[in-house]
Order: C-alpha cells, then sequence, then structure tokens
C-alpha cells in the first residue's frame, strides 16, 4: 500500500521518521512521500530520516518556534491559520502514486492532538484519496492534561479521518519503564505492526509472488466502515533444526501440516494477544489477517484457516485473509487488523478520566478565582486604613 504520511507534532514527527527508516531497510517502499508539521523547531531538527525540505514549522507568528505548551486549542488553531504552508509541502506529494494519506500524531500533546484533526480535515476536502489517522494515546501517569487532551483529540480525530488507527502507550509500557524512556521501543513496536500491514502486497522485482494476493484494495475496503481499529501481531523465528527449539519454524523438511497449524496458531496469537488498543474482539466490524515469510513456510491452506477462524471468533462475515511472502526473511508472521472495533474499555476509561479531569480544572480556576478577589479585597482593605 502507498502512502503519503504527515507526522503532526512531536510524536508524529519521530513515528513518520521510523517508518522511513523501516522503509528503506525492508525495500518495502510503502512511503512515497514523508512530511513532518511542528510548531517547535528543536523537534524538527531532531529528525533524521524526513528530508528537510519537508519539515514544516507552523505557528512562527504566535510561539515563535517554542511549541504550545501542551495547549492543543492553541495548536488546532494554529493548524487552521498556516494550513496553507503544510499544503505547501503536500503539494510535492506524487497524489496519483499513493493509496492513502496517514496523519500520525501523539493525541496527548498540543500540536499533534489539535492540529491533525483539522489537517484530516482539510485533506478530505481536497482529496478523493482515504485520509487515515494513526492516534498514540498517553499513558495514564503522564499527567491529567495529557489525558484531557487525548479524550478531547480522539473524537475529532475520528469524526474527521475515514479511519483511525489506535496504539495505546499504556498496554505496551514495560515493568518499571519510564514512558519517555521507552519512547523509541514503543515508536519501534507501531512501525513494525503497521510496517508489515502496510507492505502487504507491494511486491519488488526479486520478491516471491503470494498464494493469496492482499492488495491495497482489501486493506481499504477492511478500514472503510470507519471507526477504531487495532492491530495485532505475532511471530515465530526460522530457525534449522536442533533437538532444542521446539515451537519454532525449521527449514528441514517442511511438514505442510505443521505448517498449517502453525499459522493458524501465530493467527490466533495476533487476535487474541498485545493489540495496540486491547479489545473485545467480538465487537469487530471488519477484519483482515495478513500472514508474512519465507514462501516456503505459508500456504494457502494455513492462511485459509486462519481466516475462518478469525471469522468465527469475530462474528463477522467481512473477514478478508492472505499472504505476504518475504524471501530471506527470519520469521513468520501474523498481522490481523480488526476494523471498527466497538467495546473499547481504555477509550471508556479516557472519556471517564477526562471528565474528572476537567471537572478538577474547574474546581481549581473557581478557587483560584475566589483567591484572587479575596485578596483584591483584603488589599482594597489595607488601603482604605491607611488613607
Amino acid at each position: 500500500m502507498k502512502l503519503a504520511m504527515i507526522g503532526f507534532g512531536q510524536a508524529g514527527g519521530k513515528i513518520v521518521d521510523k517508518f522511513v527508516e523501516y522503509d528503506r531497510q525492508t525495500g518495502s517502499d510503502v512511503v512515497r512521500s514523508a512530511i513532518a508539521v511542528n510548531t517547535a523547531e528543536a523537534d524538527l531538527a531532531g529528525l533524521e530520516e524526513i528530508p528537510e525540505r519537508n519539515r514544516v514549522l507552523i505557528g512562527q507568528a504566535r510561539v515563535k518556534g517554542h511549541g504550545v505548551g501542551a495547549d492543543n486549542e492553541l495548536g488546532a488553531e494554529i493548524a487552521e491559520a498556516d494550513v496553507g504552508e503544510i499544503q505547501g509541502a503536500i503539494d510535492d506529494v506524487p497524489v496519483h502514486e499513493i493509496d492513502a494519506f496517514l496523519v500520525v500524531a501523539g493525541l496527548g500533546g498540543g500540536t499533534g492532538s489539535g492540529g491533525a484533526p483539522v489537517l484530516a480535515n482539510h485533506l478530505k476536502r481536497i482529496y478523493t484519496e482515504p485520509v487515515y489517522g494513526l492516534g498514540v494515546l498517553p499513558a495514564q501517569d503522564e499527567g491529567g492534561i495529557y489525558t484531557l487532551n487525548a479524550a478531547r483529540s480522539f473524537k475529532t480525530f475520528v469524526d474527521e479521518v475515514d479511519n483511525l488507527l489506535v496504539f495505546d502507550n499504556d498496554a505496551w509500557r514495560e515493568t518499571g519503564e519510564s514512558v519517555r524512556g521507552g519512547y523509541d521501543r514503543l515508536n519501534e513496536e507501531i512501525v513494525r505492526r503497521f510496517g508489515v500491514l502496510f507492505g502487504a502486497g507491494e511486491v519488488g522485482r526479486d520478491d516471491a509472488i503470494a498464494e493469496s494476493v492482499v492488495d491495497s484494495s482489501e486493506i481499504i475496503n477492511t478500514l472503510a466502515c470507519g471507526g477504531v481499529s487495532t492491530i495485532g501481531y505475532a511471530a515465530e523465528e526460522v530457525a534449522a533444526t536442533d533437538g532444542g527449539l521446539l515451537g519454532r519454524f525449521t527449514d528441514d523438511e517442511i511438514d505442510p501440516t505443521e505448517t498449517t497449524n502453525r499459522i493458524t496458531s501465530l493467527v490466533r496469537k495476533a487476535t487474541l494477544g498485545r493489540l495496540t488498543l486491547p479489545c473485545n474482539v467480538e465487537s469487530t466490524e471488519r477484519s483482515l489477517v495478513v500472514t508474512s515469510g519465507p514462501p516456503e513456510h505459508l500456504n494457502r491452506k494455513g492462511i485459509e484457516r486462519g481466516r475462518k477462524w478469525l471469522e468465527s471468533e469475530t462474528e463477522s462475515m467481512e473477514v478478508r485473509g492472505g499472504d505476504y511472502p518475504i524471501r530471506d526473511a527470519g520469521r513468520v508472521g501474523a498481522v490481523a487488523l480488526l476494523s471498527g472495533v466497538s467495546d473499547v474499555p481504555r477509550v471508556k476509561e479516557l472519556q471517564g478520566v477526562a471528565v474528572e479531569t476537567r471537572d478538577n480544572i474547574e474546581s481549581m480556576r473557581e478557587e483560584s478565582d475566589r483567591n484572587l478577589q479575596r485578596l483584591v479585597h483584603d488589599e482594597a482593605e489595607e488601603l482604605e486604613a491607611l488613607f
């Protein structure tokens, strides 16, 4: 699937930067254009893969290149005012070569959470290609203002894009790991999962031909139901057998029956394991499963059985499936895209915390106003006593 990726804000820019690196390393040629948009000049300067000509600094008249300080209302205002500058970079995108736009943003900060929905709305008004979002939810201990930003941005982003793919930082943190210390690792997890999904169907000159092709239209049709989507991924290494590599694939005497069972098992692990956004699988409207790896370890029967299992698990008739053969790959993997999920505890929790945070902020403002009035009143009484 050919994409024009636009990273909005610090997190969005870093993730798109990682996508470009992944694209170059794997040769998947998914990223046809990469753009980073930010209100902070230092964040743009820290990118390594996105060309400097595609790094767009907005809001210079308002914030002087220093960012919006987690104020997503200001981020939205700046995006609205400077959308013409962003369009200047988008004008260089070879739109005739892409299948969709992907707007990437962290939903807890100010620039990305405020500006990404604004940009998505702008793109949908101008172009006929689908506009997807990739939103990253903040961890709960990042602070109330980030949770409030995410809750505000989440609904707006969902309404403005054709489908919002979500990654929840909270679900992916390791024990004892700080969110900031784990950002690079989390970004790699995002890129690995979405990279395999978007890479499906992009066959190079030396690539093997899939038994059951998954092309961009399959992904687009799966995402066409709109709403929120999540991705699961599972993989096993391909290794020569030595009697001690139980549970791994082997290059020696490949048994079709065993390969079929292994593929089905990977599909189950991908779906029921660690999703980018944990949800009730039965609430899925449409889904897609892609198996990748050396062609000799993939077979149509295993893929079809995995697809049938996913159809039963999601209780949906709209389940697509196929393979993505990669010569010399060191592992066999399965990616499950669950689209239009509706039962998502994290989103409900996020909205509840946001309401509580908003009420707390309002209470603090009221208390602050009372204190200010009291201070002014006391000051006035002291002045009266003096004169």
